[in-house]
């Protein structure tokens, strides 16, 4: 059975997409810790990132770097922080969160709570500001 981000990729749960390619797709988490919190996953489904080949986690951080930098342009912050856990989801990710203050960063914080609409108008301007390489 196809796992959360499989089936948000094949379109079966809804997202608020930002980005994808061949390979690669970028969605908002539901559960941010600052707006503009997003994740980036490879299309191809494996569990922990340092399974994925070279060339699939060099893609990987290549991708995540053109959504870090398309999210910087949409969200007032100093930097865009990059941080793989991958236990709670068994399909490798990376979590791209602003970040302000060295506190934001902390998946213990209390996660926001927005409407449809504030999802929806960050995930089109951060996918405005993505650039097609």
């Amino acid at each position: 059975m196809a796992g959360v981000f499989s089936r948000i990729i094949a379109g079966e749960i809804p997202c608020y997409k930002i980005a994808e390619d061949e390979n690669y797709f970028a969605f908002l988490d539901i559960s941010p810790l600052k707006k503009g919190h997003a994740l980036v996953v490879p299309k191809k489904e494996i569990d922990y990132i340092f399974d994925l080949d070279d060339q699939a986690y060099l893609g990987l951080m290549a991708f995540s770097k053109r959504v870090a930098e398309a999210i910087k342009k949409s969200v007032s912050c100093k930097r865009i922080s990059v941080h793989v856990i991958g236990l709670e989801v068994p399909h490798a990710h990376v979590h791209l969160i602003p970040l302000n203050a060295m506190s934001d960063c902390n998946f213990a914080n209390e996660k926001l709570k927005l409407s449809k609409e504030e999802f929806e108008e960050i995930a089109r301007t951060i996918s405005s500001n993505f650039v097609n390489a």
